[in-house]
């Protein structure tokens, strides 16, 4: 677990694909218990730590997550995930074929059975913006390397909503996709908020091509 940022109301740490945003009760890794043994031997400090997890990231989802230290941090950064203010993720996603346009809008509902997102006109709006950053060819696929600036946080909404416009994540066996690849390429690279106590905008960046690209040869 890297460590980008860490004060004493927040910490904002970089997720690595395979370790869970929070315990299922399996053996998985997991970034809460994770950010929390850190605290405890960095501080140490004994007994329980309090870290709040105020938003997700999927299991095979790496990239940037900000973590409460205090109550009042994760209610207010709560908040200002719920109305929408200046809470921004972006992220970077190989997808299956080249999309045409720069935004998708749709209404999602979650199959909690089957743990996966569909469109249903009585279902949350969902908003996200994108760009093509590169077209290329692999194995006698066509690909694209997506830019997108996720406008709204539902249940798997970047794969869902690739995916109705047919251009799946690549490796995303979930929502489509033919390729063989293990899991669905998706990195969250930015992440944006106001600091719960100063109001700052704080903005932090890491892009990670080796995994992101990993096992796709050619493309580095």
């Amino acid at each position: 677990m890297e460590i980008l940022y860490e004060d004493n109301q927040i910490l904002v740490a970089y997720k690595e694909k395979g370790v869970l945003a929070q315990s299922d009760g399996s053996n998985k890794l997991d970034i809460l218990t994770l950010a929390k043994d850190y605290i405890k031997k960095k501080y140490n400090k004994p007994g329980n730590v309090y870290l709040g997890l105020v938003h997700r990231l999927d299991l095979n989802t790496e990239g940037l997550m900000v973590l409460a230290r205090t109550s009042k941090a994760a209610k207010r950064l709560s908040l200002d995930i719920s109305n929408h203010v200046n809470f921004n993720k972006k992220y970077l996603a190989i997808v299956e074929g080249i999309p045409k346009g720069n935004s998708i809008k749709s209404y999602l509902e979650k199959d909690e059975k089957n743990k996966k997102a569909y469109l249903s006109p009585n279902g949350k709006l969902a908003l996200l913006d994108y760009k093509v950053l590169k077209s290329f060819i692999f194995n006698n696929n066509k690909l694209s390397i997506v830019d997108i600036d996720l406008q709204t946080g539902r249940f798997h909404q970047i794969r869902c909503q690739f995916a109705s416009i047919s251009h799946p994540l690549f490796g995303d066996k979930k929502y489509g996709s033919k390729n063989t690849y293990d899991y669905p390429v998706l990195q969250a690279y930015s992440l944006s908020f106001n600091h719960p106590v100063s109001k700052e905008l704080l903005t932090f960046t890491k892009v990670d091509y080796n995994n992101l690209f990993k096992n796709i040869e050619g493309l580095l």
